[in-house]
C-alpha cells in the first residue's frame, strides 16, 4: 500500500511540473528516433560488416562531424542562454535572432572552404599508409557531405529556437528523417548509388530534416527577423563566449579523431569496431543528454537569472539521483554486453568473432555512461552562467590526457586500451566540474551576504 501510495505521489508530482513532464516527453521520443537509429545501424551492418566501405565513411564524415560539434553546436550552446538574457532585458529578439542566423551561415560557410582545402592534408596526417581506392572512397562519400555543414548549422540553431519556446517535441524527433532515409537508401538505392549510398542518404536526409524545422518554425511564429544588430549587449556576451566554448568543443572534438587516428593503425576494421562498441552506450548517452540537455539548458539559463541559488540546489539534487538510476542500469547492460551485440548486428558479414570483440569494447564505454551524463548537466549549467572559459582548460587537459593514455593503452591491450582511454577521462572530468561548480556556488553565497 506505501509503494503505490509513492507511486501515485510521484506520478501526481511529475504531471505537475512542466520542466520533468517535458524531460520525460523529450525521453520517449528520443527512444523512438533512436530505435530507428539502431535499424539504420543494423541494415548497415547486415550489408557491409567490418568492412572498407564503412571505415571510410566514418573517416569521411569525421572532419563535416567535428566541425558541426565543435563551431555550431558549440555557438548554439551560447546562443540558448544570451537569447533569453536578451528576451528578459533589451527584447529586440528579431535582430538578436537576425544576428544569429548570419553568423552561422557566415561561419558555416568559411568551414566548408577549409575543409574542402584541407581535406588531403587532412588524410596524409592522419590516415596515410592505406591505398589510393581507400583514399578515393573517402574523397568520393566527403563531396557529399561536405554542404551538411551548412546545412546542420541552420538545423542545430532552429532547433534551439524551438527549445526556447518549448517546442521540445519537434526539436527532439526530427533525427529521424536521416535514420528514415538512410535505411531507404541502402535497402532500395544500394545499387543505383554504389559506393555513395551512405552518404548519400545522410545528405538527403539533413536537407529534410531542415525543410521540417523551418517549416515548424514558421508555422509557430517563432521566426522573427530585422536588421541584425552585432553590437546589442548580449549579443557581444555571445561572441565574447564563443572562442572559449569553440575552444572546448574544439578540444573535445579531437578526443574521438585521435581515437580514430590510433584505432586506424591497428588492423582493418578497427575504426568499424570501436563505432560498433559505441552504439548501445551511446544510445542511453544520447537519450539522457538530449531529453535532460534540451530541457535543461534553456530552464537553467532563465532560473540562475531569476533565482541563483535554487538553480544550484536542482542541479546537484538532479545529478545525485540521476547518476545511480543510471549506473544502476548499466551494470544490467554490462552483464549482457555479449548478447545485446549479437542480437543487434551478429548476422551476415557480421559474425560471431566480431560479436567478441565488439563486446568488450561496448563494456567499458558502458562504465562511462553515468559520468558522460552528470557531466554534461554540469556542462549545461556552466554554459548558462557563461563559465564556458574554464570548460576549455577542462577540454585541453582532457585532449592531452586522450593522447598520452591512447598511445600507452594501446600498446598494452590493443584496441580495448583505447576505449578505455575514454572511459577514464570521463570520469576524471566529472570530479572536476563538481568541484568547481561546488565553488561558484560557495562565491554566490559569500557575494548573496556580503
Amino acid at each position: 500500500m506505501k509503494i503505490k501510495t509513492l507511486i501515485k505521489t510521484l506520478l501526481t508530482k511529475v504531471k505537475n511540473n512542466s520542466t520533468a513532464t517535458n524531460i520525460i516527453i523529450v525521453g520517449a521520443i528520443t527512444i523512438l528516433v533512436k530505435f530507428f537509429g539502431f535499424y539504420k545501424e543494423v541494415v548497415i551492418a547486415g550489408e557491409f560488416g567490418l568492412s572498407e566501405l564503412l571505415d571510410t565513411f566514418f573517416i569521411a564524415l569525421l572532419l563535416p562531424g567535428f566541425i558541426n560539434e565543435v563551431f555550431l553546436s558549440a555557438f548554439n550552446s551560447v546562443f540558448i542562454p544570451n537569447y533569453i538574457a536578451e528576451e528578459k532585458t533589451n527584447k529586440n529578439i528579431a535582430a538578436f535572432q537576425s544576428t544569429s542566423f548570419v553568423v552561422t551561415i557566415i561561419t558555416s560557410l568559411v568551414f566548408m572552404g577549409i575543409a574542402f582545402l584541407f581535406t588531403d592534408v587532412f588524410l596524409e596526417l592522419f590516415f596515410s599508409g592505406h591505398s589510393s581506392g581507400y583514399y578515393e572512397l573517402i574523397i568520393l562519400q566527403f563531396h557529399y557531405l561536405l554542404p551538411c555543414i551548412l546545412i546542420w548549422g541552420l538545423t542545430s540553431l532552429i532547433s534551439g529556437l524551438l527549445n526556447i519556446y518549448g517546442e521540445f517535441t519537434y526539436s527532439s524527433l526530427y533525427p529521424i528523417i536521416t535514420s528514415i532515409v538512410m535505411i531507404v537508401c541502402v535497402i532500395f538505392y544500394r545499387e543505383e548509388l554504389g559506393k555513395s549510398v551512405l552518404a548519400v542518404g545522410m545528405l538527403v536526409g539533413s536537407i529534410l530534416q531542415l525543410i521540417f524545422l523551418f517549416g515548424i518554425a514558421l508555422q509557430k511564429q517563432i521566426l522573427k527577423f530585422a536588421v541584425p544588430d552585432f553590437k546589442s549587449s548580449n549579443a557581444i556576451l555571445m561572441f565574447k563566449q564563443v572562442p572559449a566554448k569553440v575552444s572546448s568543443g574544439f578540444l573535445t572534438g579531437l578526443i574521438p579523431v585521435t581515437d580514430q587516428y590510433f584505432a586506424a593503425q591497428l588492423i582493418v576494421g578497427s575504426i568499424a569496431a570501436l563505432n560498433y562498441g559505441m552504439k548501445i552506450p551511446a544510445f542511453f548517452t544520447t537519450i539522457f543528454i538530449i531529453a535532460l540537455g534540451n530541457v535543461l539548458l534553456p530552464y537553467f539559463s532563465k532560473l540562475t537569472i531569476d533565482n541563483p541559488e535554487k538553480s544550484f540546489k536542482t542541479l546537484f539534487m538532479l545529478n545525485k539521483w540521476i547518476f545511480i538510476v543510471i549506473m544502476s542500469i548499466m551494470v544490467i547492460a554490462c552483464v549482457f554486453s555479449n548478447d545485446i551485440i549479437a542480437f543487434l548486428f551478429e548476422r551476415d558479414s557480421f559474425t560471431a568473432n566480431d560479436t567478441a570483440i565488439v563486446s568488450k569494447i561496448q563494456i567499458i564505454y558502458l562504465i562511462g555512461v553515468p559520468f558522460i551524463i552528470c557531466g554534461n548537466l554540469f556542462v549545461k549549467f556552466l554554459t548558462s552562467i557563461n563559465k564556458n572559459a574554464f570548460m576549455a582548460y577542462v577540454s585541453l587537459g582532457s585532449m592531452l590526457l586522450n593522447i598520452i593514455l591512447d598511445f600507452i593503452l594501446m600498446n598494452w591491450v590493443g584496441l580495448i586500451g583505447i576505449a578505455l582511454c575514454t572511459t577514464i577521462i570521463q570520469i576524471l572530468k566529472i570530479f572536476v566540474f563538481y568541484s568547481y561548480t561546488n565553488k561558484q556556488k560557495r562565491l554566490l553565497k559569500v557575494s548573496t551576504h556580503s
